[in-house]
């Protein structure tokens, strides 16, 4: 009986009735309920920090909290962006007034007010009243007393938030603490919404141009292990690249792997490698950590294949520019003479019968000199590369003009040149000269091929027919030889530029490369076929003028 008269001495300060006990235990109940709702809203605040919710989201659920235990019908929140104040939500929706987006006036502003103070502010409206230019936005709205508290982070207001209410309501003390709690913690959680968008904006800038790059990138681990790459990887190589070892992706040896060289140097590696038929370059770099020890390997690699193709061409394109001007010197200094030589021959051929000794000897000296201008004249021809105008030309023509520059000189190394030219071959669209140049380069390959044998009879077979593939009809020039062949392993590459078998000095590497281009941008191609030691045949196939 002690101890509940103690009690309710503690609840009411007064002895006190029975009566007047449970109204206060009731009250004391109340206000147990309203600390709790309040420490649930801020509870909510803060939750929010590790989950995925909207402002909106996160407005709503604390305005119908509040509204359990304060007189509330609207929240309101304003941002600061760029020296300016934005309305950015507004709970419920029917009490906008002014839209999302709104900059809100400096000028008589309870808002500013708010942030130039750094001070919460309640404000109770009267009718018609217009000190402040949100009265009348309250007014229309309805409401008669708002509660304004600025969101500060880091000693810097970064908004406003506006509490609200229909009636002429009174906070206290405790009330105004915990809406200062409150907007204490919306302002963290703004704020690390903030930071957290910054940083997920910048790693998705970061990933959509790793991605967008046009050359591959890897990331690879100590051990090999590609563990991210781009788009452009995943389409060169079309396979999931994940965990696969970059050694046996690449073909490389893994003694010799860029990785084994940077551990050893902690220096950038740069080599060219040959992949799937194409020339790419590799570069390596060594990725650190803080304390500067090395836990993987940025690897670019980069197709310059038709780089080099095109530096190829550059090359030939110099030579033959070389060879041109050579040979407009040549033309110009030997033709004065053989033009004597002929004249003076032919004069001759008149005094004599053909029956004559002497006349023999003078038409051989015609002829060679005849035989002389011709080459002079294919020459100059094959080497004027600054017309590249296609028109309407047959390969037959392009076969005779290079036989006549390099066929005697085929013919004198005991090779033997069979000639298998359909003459009702279509005509192609074309450059002559072009063409003429990826022959060329085809019979000196065969040639060469031939030289190296010790058989009893060497052949050089060249052929010209048109087929039907597909529906597409071409124009073929085959060039076949029972020379040495072409290993197995190099048929991947001896399209690619500077790639070459020859011995130092004999070959460039050039022109093969050169000749697929050329092919190519007459719309056709090059197709091998060799056999080690049985010999090589080389297609060339361009599109039949339409």
């Amino acid at each position: 009986m002690n101890d509940r008269q103690q009690l309710i001495s503690l609840l009411t300060g007064v002895q006190s009735s029975k009566k007047s006990y449970y109204t206060e235990l009731k009250k004391m109940v109340t206000e147990l309920k309203k600390k709790n709702m309040q420490l649930e809203i801020i509870n909510d605040i803060t939750k929010s920090f590790n989950i995925d919710i909207s402002m909106d989201e996160m407005m709503k659920n604390s305005m119908d909290k509040l509204k359990t235990i304060f007189p509330v019908e609207r929240i309101s929140l304003s941002l600061c962006e760029n020296h300016k104040l934005v309305l950015t939500n507004v709970y419920p929706a029917h009490s906008l007034y002014f839209p999302i987006g709104f900059v809100l006036p400096k000028e008589r502003s309870l808002y500013w007010k708010v942030v130039q103070s750094l001070e919460k502010i309640f404000y109770q409206i009267e009718e018609d009243e217009d000190l402040y230019v949100e009265a009348a936005v309250y007014n229309a709205l309805g409401v008669r007393s708002v509660l304004l508290i600025p969101l500060i982070s880091k000693g810097k207001v970064i908004g406003v938030l506006s509490i609200g209410s229909k009636e002429k309501v009174v906070y206290d003390e405790d009330d105004l603490s915990f809406f200062q709690q409150f907007c204490d913690q919306l302002a963290v959680c703004i704020e690390n919404v903030r930071l957290y968008n910054e940083v997920l904006t910048s790693k998705k800038e970061w990933e959509e141009t790793f991605r967008a790059v046009s050359e591959m990138i890897f990331l690879v681990d100590l051990e090999g292990n590609i563990l991210r790459y781009n788009d452009a990887a995943n389409e060169f190589f079309q396979v999931d690249l994940y965990k696969k070892d970059i050694c046996k992706l690449l073909s490389i040896n893994p003694k010799e792997s860029p990785i084994v060289e940077i551990l050893e140097t902690k220096k950038s590696v740069h080599r060219r490698i040959h992949i799937q038929q194409r020339v790419c370059e590799l570069r390596s770099y060594p990725v650190l950590n803080e304390k500067q020890n090395m836990y993987a390997v940025i690897m670019y690699l980069n197709d310059i294949t038709e780089k080099l193709q095109i530096e190829a061409q550059l090359v030939q394109s110099g030579k033959l520019a070389a060879i041109g001007e050579m040979a407009a010197g040549i033309a110009h200094e030997l033709n004065n003479p053989l033009t004597a030589i002929l004249g003076n021959a032919q004069l001759l051929l008149r005094s004599f019968s053909k029956d004559d000794r002497i006349y023999k000897l003078l038409f051989d000296i015609y002829s060679c000199g005849k035989r002389c201008k011709t080459i002079i004249q294919n020459l100059l021809t094959f080497s004027r590369q600054d017309e590249y105008r296609f028109e309407d030309c047959s390969i037959n023509d392009a076969v005779e003009q290079v036989l006549g520059l390099i066929g005697d000189q085929i013919c004198k190394q005991n090779i033997s040149i069979q000639k298998r030219l359909d003459a009702s071959i279509e005509l192609i669209e074309g450059n002559l000269q072009q063409i003429s140049q990826v022959i060329l380069n085809l019979l000196i390959n065969a040639k060469d091929a031939l030289e190296e044998m010790d058989i009893p009879e060497k052949i050089i077979v060249i052929e010209t027919k048109s087929i039907v593939e597909a529906g597409e009809h071409w124009v073929v020039l085959s060039i076949r030889d029972n020379g040495k062949g072409i290993e197995e392993q190099h048929l991947q590459e001896i399209f690619n530029p500077f790639f070459t078998t020859k011995s130092p000095g004999k070959g460039t590497g050039l022109g093969l490369s050169v000749s697929l281009g050329i092919a190519e941008a007459h719309g056709g191609t090059i197709e091998v076929v060799s056999e080690l030691g049985k010999g090589s045949e080389f297609i060339l196939k361009l599109p039949k003028k339409k």
